[in-house]
């Protein structure tokens, strides 16, 4: 794995709402140069941009048309390099993102696909042999082309689904993943991934990495095959390239595929869901981070320990405050409970990933019509607000020309109202960071050991090298008994951190008692 992604801090940047450089009412490369030193000055020191490759925009840019050239409305190639330029000269590394599962239906690639004669192209994307012969259990798209065949979509019918074949070939049109036109198509990636690499990206966040291969086994075993095969070629000249997997399936990622990270994404019912979106079961939100909510740590640690300790060593576990697939926090979650959820966070084993705006607590817009294929996804994506100037500094654009609507209550959060409070999200999450950076045990590779994690119980304690944190989101004080070794006792550390009210008192034995007030957080050494 890259070293640096040892103490790596993403911020992961939407970049048609981030900043508009040139009032045209969408963000783009130079509105994002012109932040860098605020992402710096909060302590990130890496970004993930949402891909600016050019496309048709029916899918927000993951409906690719063209992977070398930046899209007209974020800049141009040149903007891309003084991009990586700036961003290094400032200690910050950039992941873009790869989409390999499919392109635009308006890609070339395709185009050549469609025609009637056999080329280099015929076999890069997933066709029958026949225009009456459907593809079971997948959407497919049947008479818009002259080739007699149907072509496989990956989602919306702009996204026709590239062929690294099947695993369980059962058809005659069906391919197998070492078969010449999957092996074309895998070439074609890391020819992607090398240009990109050259001219100064530091590696890629992979899009549904786990869809490659179609037909494949529950562990994927085609699709992380070729991925391994991938980075053997690629680290052998890009030894400091990162790639974190759309996957949430740390086994297969990391052990198998060979990722250096994997996404705990907000899978329903998953450890991760449990913590702060678990309001879509029946008897409302019991998230953990929510007061009087009657979360659970222990069904985050059931689900989440397991992966923890079989893939150690292999990789990192990325848990995010958010992205750009996923209702903002702050749909649930007030500012106060905010501060415990991303103090645990920044605290975890893994590299660590903040969403634009998360961090002066944005607001998810639910009355907002679908924008560029987001449909629900879309009150996510709103632009950055950085002031309580036009647009709230987003853009000089007439707000009719912006990519989305800006949130309209009086008090929507703001950089330049949150960096005046000292109380504010804001400078939490800056404190957060800025204890990671110093401390080696709370980054990503340092021992992770659960003190009390108790069902339906609180508080909950835990330990990174020889630093102890404990937390308590619950609405009521709690207590537990705690003894961070056979040498230590709480009493003998000293507080690093805190968040609310907490006390240390005897206990039975050489334990001591820890008592935390009702939302409260607190980090000893």
């Amino acid at each position: 794995m890259p070293g640096w992604l040892k103490n790596a801090i993403f911020y992961e940047i939407y970049p048609q709402s981030f900043m508009d450089s040139n009032g045209d009412g969408i963000g783009d490369l130079q509105g994002i140069i012109e932040k860098l030193s605020y992402i710096k000055e909060l302590g990130f020191n890496a970004l993930w941009i949402n891909p600016i490759y050019d496309s048709p925009f029916k899918d927000a840019g993951y409906d690719v048309r063209d992977y070398k050239k930046v899209a007209a409305r974020y800049g141009t190639g040149d903007d891309a390099r003084a991009l990586f330029q700036k961003a290094h000269d400032m200690g910050i590394h950039v992941l873009l993102d790869l989409v390999p599962g499919h392109t635009s239906e308006e890609h070339e690639w395709f185009k050549k696909s469609c025609e009637i004669d056999r080329n280099e192209y015929s076999d890069r994307y997933v066709w029958t042999d026949s225009v009456w012969k459907g593809i079971a259990d997948h959407p497919y798209i049947s008479g818009e082309a002259e080739r007699d065949g149907v072509y496989m979509l990956n989602f919306f019918k702009a996204q026709p689904a590239l062929n690294y074949g099947f695993g369980d070939v059962k058809e005659s049109w069906q391919m197998a993943p070492e078969d010449e036109g999957p092996r074309a198509t895998v070439d074609a990636m890391i020819d992607v991934i090398r240009f990109w690499l050259d001219m100064g990206c530091d590696g890629f966040r992979v899009d549904m990495a786990d869809s490659l291969v179609k037909s494949d086994d529950d562990v994927k075993s085609h699709t992380s095959k070729i991925w391994a095969g991938v980075f053997d070629v690629i680290r052998r000249d890009y030894p400091e390239a990162a790639f974190v997997a759309e996957w949430s399936n740390p086994t297969s990622a990391l052990s198998l595929a060979h990722f250096d990270m994997d996404f705990y994404l907000d899978h329903h019912y998953n450890g991760y869901n449990t913590l702060v979106r678990d309001y879509e079961t029946e008897g409302g939100d019991h998230s953990f981070f929510k007061r009087r909510a009657g979360g659970d740590i222990k069904r985050f640690l059931d689900d989440y320990l397991p992966k923890y300790e079989k893939t150690r060593g292999d990789g990192y576990i990325s848990f995010i405050s958010c992205n750009h697939d996923t209702p903002r926090p702050s749909r649930n979650l007030r500012a106060d409970e905010l501060k415990l959820f991303y103090a645990f966070l920044f605290t975890m084993p893994g590299v660590p990933f903040m969403y634009y705006g998360d961090e002066i607590g944005m607001r998810y817009i639910d009355s907002l019509r679908t924008k560029e294929g987001g449909y629900q996804r879309t009150g996510t994506r709103t632009p950055m607000q950085w002031n309580r100037d036009v647009n709230m500094g987003f853009s000089t654009a007439s707000s009719d020309r912006l990519y989305l609507p800006l949130d309209p209550s009086s008090d929507a959060p703001c950089v330049s109202d949150a960096m005046a409070d000292t109380d504010s999200l804001y400078y939490t999450v800056k404190d957060m960071i800025s204890l990671r950076l110093e401390y080696e045990d709370l980054q990503a590779d340092a021992p992770f050991e659960v003190l009390y994690g108790e069902k339906e119980s609180f508080p909950f304690v835990y330990k990174r090298g020889d630093i102890v944190i404990a937390i308590n989101p619950s609405g009521d004080e709690a207590s537990c008994d705690i003894r961070p070794d056979d040498a230590k006792r709480l009493d003998s550390m000293e507080c690093l951190y805190h968040i609310g009210e907490f006390e240390v008192g005897e206990s039975d034995g050489d334990s001591n008692k820890l008592t935390m007030g009702a939302g409260a957080f607190v980090m000893f050494k």
